[in-house]
């Protein structure tokens, strides 16, 4: 893959070039421009004004979601401020978008992990925190340390976010097809062993009917890993794929796939009542279990490794983010700050949202208001930890570790692990070296 500069799109124009710059694209993809915002082009908000923009969470694009989780608390503490809220849509509403028409939001909702570099940094609306923090004497040690990990590792030693609530990867099962099979239900704190037995035990065909014991997302489970093995090397600029944790890591979900009959499917598999146990983001599992309301599941806490057995998998955090173009910080801070108090974490973790803070009556509200979940053992997902993201030094590049590459290695080539490790470390390290070199000359990498 080659590097990506363009200089063509630059500000003025943009509002003419936009579509031949970006073309038809996805979140995931990458566009790039130098077209970055500056004070001049930057149209204001009135100081009673609160420009909102949600990228991440996707379902903030439903306006009565928005309302629910965040708009109704701002309202009811600030009935004087105006909300504008724009939320990323195909097309039209994107940061390029905002830019072009001279407008920038005070607050961000995104993914801080990537898009803290993708796209918040790459616009140039980062904005240190720190000193609001201290005016208005802000806790941080009240929030999820795992949560805060993210913010702070892509901050440069700074704080440009802070965590909204993180889209956990959490174990559903059916219970239906362990009654059938005779076998206890997964239990809070089983290991991988015993997970995998009971995968072994529950993949069978019945007449026509696959069904299948155990699925995961690899790439999510490999990124997002239990262990807090980094893929990427903690002070240089390098990949880190290559250890005997992350054989371990490998492994133990390499087994999962090989048992005859359960070959990787997609996870929505399980809505139809075809898989026994998934793990996959809070999201995704409240999709499956309302498109089926006749499913008989429940929640229990992902199976554990001996060398880590308090923790659940490293949080996939959202957060919120101060743009530098705001004139309107000190209100978007009192907002974000508000929306983090025990008052309203609470309020809004009765909507089954993961919330960052620290707080026993957080996760004992936790999805009371959700009604599919009545009666189900939802405390589950708190019995573990969240793993702590691994740290790193400020400055270095960021890639998002190739674990697509890795698993389709051993997925269509029948790799074995070692050298999926070593080859996909190989391919990142040269990735890092072209993403640097690209940055460096202004343009952005198609890596991160």
């Amino acid at each position: 893959m080659k590097k990506v500069i363009r200089k063509s799109c630059l500000i003025g124009s943009m509002l003419v070039v936009l579509a031949g710059c970006f073309g038809e694209t996805n979140r995931e993809s990458v566009r790039t421009t130098e077209g970055t915002p500056s004070s001049e082009a930057v149209a204001q908000t009135p100081d009673k004004e609160l420009f909102i923009f949600t990228a991440w969470p996707s379902y903030f694009a439903k306006k009565e979601i928005f309302e629910r989780q965040i708009g109704q608390f701002i309202k009811k503490k600030f009935p004087d401020i105006k909300i504008k809220h724009v939320a990323w849509d195909n097309p039209g509403k994107r940061y390029e978008d905002m830019i072009a028409n001279g407008t920038i939001p005070d607050i961000i909702f995104d993914d801080v992990r990537r898009n803290t570099y993708r796209q918040v940094r790459r616009f140039k609306m980062e904005f240190d925190m720190t000193d609001l923090i201290k005016k208005y004497n802000f806790d941080t040690s009240t929030l999820n340390p795992a949560f805060m990990q993210h913010s702070i590792n892509s901050s440069d030693g700074k704080l440009y976010s802070l965590p909204y609530n993180s889209n956990e990867y959490v174990m559903v099962y059916n219970k239906e097809i362990f009654d059938k099979a005779g076998l206890d239900y997964p239990k809070d704190g089983m290991t991988w062993d015993d997970a995998y037995e009971l995968a072994k035990k529950l993949t069978r065909q019945e007449g026509d009917i696959p069904y299948r014991g155990f699925q995961m997302n690899p790439a999510a489970y490999l990124r997002f890993n239990q262990l807090s093995e980094p893929g990427l090397d903690p002070n240089e600029n390098q990949a880190s794929m290559v250890s005997d944790k992350w054989t371990k890591i490998v492994d133990n979900l390499r087994r999962f796939y090989e048992i005859p009959g359960n070959p990787l499917v997609n996870t929505n598999e399980f809505s139809r009542g075809r898989v026994a146990m998934v793990i996959d983001s809070m999201e995704n599992v409240t999709k499956f279990v309302t498109e089926n309301k006749n499913l008989n599941f429940d929640f229990a806490s992902a199976p554990i490794f001996p060398e880590a057995l308090k923790s659940r998998f490293q949080p996939n955090t959202y957060g919120m983010f101060i743009t530098n173009q705001s004139n309107n910080k000190d209100l978007a801070f009192q907002v974000i700050a508000y929306l983090l108090s025990p008052e309203i974490q609470v309020e809004i973790a009765k909507q089954g949202i993961m919330v960052p803070l620290k707080d026993t009556a957080a996760q004992q509200a936790f999805g009371q208001a959700v009604p599919e979940w009545q009666g189900k053992h939802i405390q589950s997902l708190f019995a573990l930890n969240s793993a702590k993201p691994p740290s790193r030094k400020p400055g270095l590049t960021f890639i998002n570790e190739d674990t697509y590459l890795m698993w389709r290695m051993i997925s269509s080539d029948s790799i074995d692990t070692q050298t999926a490790l070593r080859k996909t470390n190989e391919s990142m390290n040269k990735n890092i070296e072209e993403a640097t070199k690209t940055q460096k000359e202004g343009g952005i990498s198609e890596y991160d």
